[in-house]
């Protein structure tokens, strides 16, 4: 079972992939989200749901296995912050590349409360929530930014 956990929770073994596991993960992310994009929103949403409660369960589990709080090789955060990024992407490439973009940046610069979420809560919630956040701002900011570049580009 612990062989299956940590498949899932390293995002099919994308965490284990040397320097920057969040990166690799982010990336490996876009597979799956490549297969539910054009899902109607409610499933779509469905999906991140389903996936952020397993990923909790996953994470919290990881964390046990490796004996080691938030370890690096746990990247089911990224999937969920990738899907949260991407919901209602614009259908090209130049915004896929955009969203990841942006969702690295929160992640890794972590504004509040994204900050608040990685250094106070804990275990696989506190794992999964503060990536959700970081998505939610890379979300919000590739819509406003497409919006803009859109009416720049007529």
């Amino acid at each position: 079972m612990d062989k299956i956990i940590m498949f899932l929770a390293t995002g099919f073994y994308s965490g284990n992939l040397p320097k920057a596991p969040g990166t690799w993960g982010s990336l490996a992310a876009l597979v799956p989200w490549f297969f539910m994009r054009n899902l109607p929103l409610p499933s779509y949403l469905g999906m991140v749901g389903v996936v952020f409660v397993v990923g909790c369960v996953l994470a919290g589990s990881a964390e046990k296995i490796l004996d080691q709080a938030d370890a690096g090789p746990i990247v089911i955060d990224e999937f969920v912050g990738m899907f949260v990024t991407l919901i209602a992407a614009p259908n090209h490439p130049a915004a896929w590349l955009l969203g990841f973009l942006l969702f690295r940046c929160f992640d890794v610069l972590k504004p509040f409360p994204v900050s608040w979420f990685d250094q106070r809560i804990h275990g696989g919630f506190g794992i999964m929530m503060d990536d959700v956040v970081a998505g939610l701002y890379a979300l919000l900011s590739l819509q406003i930014l497409w919006m803009i570049g859109s009416k720049i580009g007529g």
